[in-house]
């Protein structure tokens, strides 16, 4: 295995941790930590600046996990390799993992970041072909419980376990689940603790408090309309 493998993690931690929530919200003279949720994430811009905003927000989330797992697959050509041994399908998961914490635990700001779901998302798309699909799948799920339900929070939920579950199809039904194992396993811990961040969000759903995202956008309206 190459050498530089080492300086992808700190790649990905790095490019993991760029605040675009903040930066975006700094655009717009908000400091997005202290409206809201006080989160630094899509939906808390979503609220905060509008709905076009924290759509640009998320895409930007989601491409700081995919940028540094394609780098590192290419640079190491491991994308589109099926056949990767164990110990580089782990070197390969050990680049996206750093890009989550990174948002979770941004170095740029103390460590108190936001919770994890589009950054995930972006970096296991990058995964060529061993999670791609289950990425997909996810954010089909992702997409159809935020229309449908309007629970951004439970919707990330529901896409992390449909992204574990998927990768588990694809290992045990596949040729080569042992060759899959490693993705199923960081995966799952990712998943794991996505869960957590939300957990708070979970309890404010069970307790019928949780706000839905279109009485977000309606609020925020109300009160631009106060100003």
């Amino acid at each position: 295995m190459d050498r530089t493998w080492p300086v992808w993690i700190i790649v990905g931690y790095l490019v993991g941790s760029i605040p675009f929530a903040l930066l975006i919200g700094k655009a717009h003279g908000v400091d997005i930590r202290k409206v809201g949720s006080g989160n630094v994430g899509a939906t808390n811009v979503s609220r905060a600046v509008g709905r076009g905003w924290g759509l640009l927000c998320f895409l930007l989330d989601a491409l700081k996990g995919l940028a540094p797992v394609l780098a590192a697959g290419l640079a190491m050509r491991w994308i589109g390799d099926a056949e990767l041994r164990t110990v580089e399908a782990f070197a390969w998961l050990g680049v996206a993992a750093p890009a989550v914490c990174g948002h979770i635990f941004p170095v740029w700001l103390r460590f108190r970041g936001g919770k994890g779901a589009a950054t995930g998302i972006g970096s296991v798309l990058g995964f060529w072909p061993m999670m791609t699909l289950p990425a997909v799948t996810a954010l089909t799920i992702w997409i159809l419980f935020v229309v449908f339900l309007r629970y951004v929070s439970l919707a990330t939920v529901a896409a992390a376990c449909a992204l574990t579950a998927s990768i588990a199809v694809v290992a045990f039904t596949g040729s080569r689940p042992a060759a899959t194992m490693p993705f199923l396993i960081v995966a799952g811990s990712l998943s794991a603790l996505i869960i957590v961040r939300h957990r708070t969000n979970i309890a404010r759903i069970l307790g019928g408090t949780e706000p839905r995202i279109g009485r977000l956008l309606s609020r925020r309206g109300e009160d631009d309309a106060d100003r």
